[in-house]
């Protein structure tokens, strides 16, 4: 395994060379107005990790003393859990995370930018978006029941922690977005028919899901009192249709086709002003 990191060496008249290996400042000045958002983000919740080690060793000091905190433990998890996920989103931008590649260090800077762009918005994203729409329910679930932790002594309103790992893989799609721009925009004008057309899967998976959860919602309203999303997703819209052997759900089909019309459209609407 090997992983990609730069370094800037700064130097200024009278005093040492320095090194900057913080993976926030490295390449700050290729990052546009979301990548520094995200970083700027990720560097308050850095503090959590020293308020983890602080609880860590006080349950630990705690538990050895005979007077274990159940609520200790949990804010373990809580902490760690906020933590990891905005890093996520924070070694993304700043390309710090491991990388399982022997060979894109020996890659010239064009192909590993395609290769960038098209692990991010072919691959990365779409998998965020799911995860953002897996978690809904579950986030949503326990805001309903009032979630609490399982031990008497816990930490409660667990539901706050499982929205905000929703919300969080919303942070890490702003942060995959961001970053595949800015590798677009090293090759080509990131103008927004190719910044949607390049990011294909993705952008039609979000086209689907809004055109999904809008039909829910209108078949919800139009529906007798007391019906269930369960039962909603009974309508037609939702149901399947043959194409040869293969099957597609309706609402599969209206995503593709709207998401080649919203592509078509800012093509079609582009600033013409700058081509030869």
């Amino acid at each position: 395994m090997t992983q990609h990191e730069d370094e800037v060496v700064v130097a200024t008249e009278g005093a040492p060379i320095v090194a900057i290996s913080d993976p926030g400042e490295v390449g700050r000045a290729e990052h546009n107005r979301g990548d520094r958002a995200v970083v700027q983000v990720a560097n308050v919740f850095s503090w959590l990790y020293p308020i983890l080690i602080i609880a860590i060793c006080s349950q630990v000091v705690l538990r050895g003393m005979g007077n274990n905190q159940a609520w200790l433990d949990d804010a373990q998890w809580w902490i760690y859990g906020a933590a990891v996920l905005i890093g996520i989103g924070y070694a993304v931008t700043t390309n710090s995370h491991v990388r399982v590649d022997i060979f894109y260090d020996g890659y010239a800077p064009a192909k590993q930018r395609k290769i960038d762009i098209f692990a991010l918005a072919w691959l990365f994203l779409p998998f965020i978006i799911l995860c953002w729409d897996t978690t809904l329910p579950y986030a949503l679930t326990s805001i309903v029941a009032d979630e609490g932790s399982d031990s008497p002594n816990g930490l409660h309103n667990l539901w706050i922690l499982k929205t905000f790992m929703n919300v969080s893989f919303l942070y890490i799609a702003f942060a995959t977005w961001s970053a595949y721009v800015r590798y677009l925009s090293q090759i080509t004008p990131p103008v927004w028919w190719r910044k949607l057309l390049y990011a294909f899967p993705a952008v039609a998976f979000v086209v689907n899901l809004v055109i999904y959860y809008a039909a829910l919602g209108l078949v919800l309203l139009t529906s007798e009192a007391g019906t269930t999303a369960r039962q909603a997703t009974r309508h037609w819209f939702f149901d399947t249709f043959a194409i040869g052997p293969e099957e597609m759900k309706y609402t599969v089909a209206s995503a593709l086709i709207a998401t080649v019309l919203i592509i078509a459209a800012t093509y079609a609407l582009r600033d013409k002003s700058g081509e030869v």
